[in-house]
């Protein structure tokens, strides 16, 4: 695995912690872990998301999803069936966990579990003061004085 060292970019910042993290994950190269279970991201309007998540065989009750500061994630686990046999097992049904790396002011609004795929709902909720304003040109003479 290669890591790559940022300490001497954030000698003279705060806060940007962050995007180390996020740069570290992405050099992650281990493309099998990162498959299962499929899934996509959807932009259904300027301020509106959808992930969509194959779960098949994954019930309300095996399925978590939990979001914290800026991170999504989502996680399942089955219980252990001892009492099936199975000629063929060609569902996996294996515990997995995912994470999304939130923007900032992207809020969960809800989650959803239909014919095997679970759609998390996100809403972009920009606060008043951060969204961009109209601002007022005074055409107003200025009286300038003369210096004595």
């Amino acid at each position: 695995m290669r890591t790559i060292d940022f300490s001497p970019l954030f000698r003279h910042s705060v806060g940007f912690d962050r995007l180390q993290r996020l740069a570290d994950s992405a050099l992650q190269m281990d493309n099998g872990a990162n498959s299962y279970p499929p899934y996509n991201i959807e932009q259904l309007d300027e301020d509106n998301y959808r992930i969509t998540m194959a779960v098949a065989g994954f019930g309300e009750a095996n399925l978590d999803v939990t979001a914290k500061e800026n991170t999504l994630v989502i996680s399942g686990k089955l219980a252990d069936a001892d009492e099936v046999t199975y000629l063929h097992r060609g569902i996996a049904g294996r515990a997995f966990e995912r994470r999304f790396e939130l923007a900032d002011h992207i809020k969960v609004s809800g989650a959803n579990l239909v014919n095997g795929l679970l759609q998390v709902e996100l809403t972009r909720e920009v606060p008043e003061e951060k969204k961009p304003r109209q601002i007022a040109i005074n055409t107003k003479a200025i009286a300038h004085k003369k210096a004595a």
